[in-house]
This record gives structure tokens, C-alpha cells and sequence, in this order.
């Protein structure tokens, strides 16, 4: 029995994620948390229509970082 093992070339390797997106992630997500709270329990729009609200608003922000991310590799 063998394992094939693939070699990834220097460019195919994964980058490490610098400390900026990190915390730029806990922020969002925080504000998200956030957003989430006020929505349901000040605003009392209902907690499916805040949930609903604010995974649009997360969704939509994933879009955004996963354009910009494809933009920034094919510029190199």
C-alpha cells in the first residue's frame, strides 16, 4: 500500500494570515454581534428577521473580501 503524495509548488502554498486580517475579522464580527443585539432587542424586529438581517450583512461582507482577495493574487 502506498500514499501519493502531491508536491505543491512555492506559489500554489497557502499564505499566512497577517495579524491586520485577523483583527479586522474580530471586528466585524463583533460589529455583526452587535448590529444582531440592537436589531433584536431595541429595534424588537424579531429574532428571525435579525438573524436573517445580519447573516445578509455577513454574507455580503464575505463576497466583498473574496472579490478583493481574487483581485490582489491576480495582480501579482
Amino acid at each position: 500500500m502506498s500514499v501519493d503524495q502531491e508536491v505543491l509548488t512555492e506559489r500554489e502554498q497557502a499564505e499566512p494570515v497577517s495579524t491586520a486580517t485577523v483583527i479586522a475579522y474580530a471586528i466585524f464580527g463583533v460589529l455583526l454581534t452587535s448590529w444582531f443585539l440592537f436589531i433584536w432587542l431595541v429595534v424588537q424586529k424579531g429574532f428571525v428577521d435579525s438573524v436573517g438581517e445580519v447573516a445578509g450583512i455577513g454574507f455580503a461582507l464575505l463576497l466583498l473580501v473574496a472579490i478583493v482577495g481574487s483581485v490582489r493574487r491576480n495582480g501579482r
